[in-house]
């Protein structure tokens, strides 16, 4: 296994995940930035990333039959799940205890940790799946004002089609390249 390829993207995603927290904590009036650009910021170097881990690295070694990808990575010493990396790269911003917040949720989630923890949540996922367009919002999460976005979250691979449509607990088998299968939903705080 080449240590570029698998340290290159997470070193890239903490780097944008900096940047990102470095714009939302300069307060002087010219050079702030609105929350939704932020947002945006945030997304694309997320999606970038995810896109990547996925593509080049979790297909190629599976396709060279070096190492797999499995819900059980840290057990069996596997790859991640490409929302594993995520959740993994999420947790780590919250032990940091950085301003912002990120999450994968999904109308159909494999685990039950995915959905929406709101009525709010539930019904902005289900105009981003319906739509395909960002949605966004204000929320108060432990006393503090948020932007929330949550963005669609497309099946980039041939390998995220694959495990949801033949995961044991898939509630939804047919899902095709290019569709929305859920949400990243970003939260940039507004104070």
């Amino acid at each position: 296994m080449n240590l570029k390829t698998t340290v290159l993207p997470a070193l890239a995603l903490l780097v944008g995940i900096g940047i990102g927290w470095g714009i939302s904590m300069q307060d002087s009036p010219e050079n702030h930035i609105p929350a939704r650009t932020a947002a945006d910021y945030l997304h694309a170097v997320i999606e970038a990333d995810r896109t990547f881990y996925t593509q080049h690295i979790v297909e190629r070694m599976e396709a060279m039959l070096i190492v797999t990808a499995s819900e059980e990575w840290v057990q069996e010493k596997t790859l991640p799940l490409p929302v594993q990396f995520l959740r993994e790269a999420s947790r780590s911003l919250d032990l940091r205890e950085a301003p912002i917040r990120y999450r994968l949720i999904g109308s159909w989630p494999l685990n039950a940790g995915n959905k929406p923890v709101s009525n709010q949540e539930r019904q902005m996922l289900d105009q981003v799946v319906k739509f395909g367009e960002v949605v966004e919002s204000e929320v108060t999460i432990n006393d503090r004002r948020y932007f929330q976005a949550i963005y669609p979250d497309r099946a980039v691979s041939r390998a995220c089609v694959s495990c949801h449509n033949t995961h044991a607990d898939s509630p939804k088998r047919d899902f095709k390249l290019n569709d929305v299968m859920g949400g990243l939903v970003i939260e940039v705080p507004l104070e």
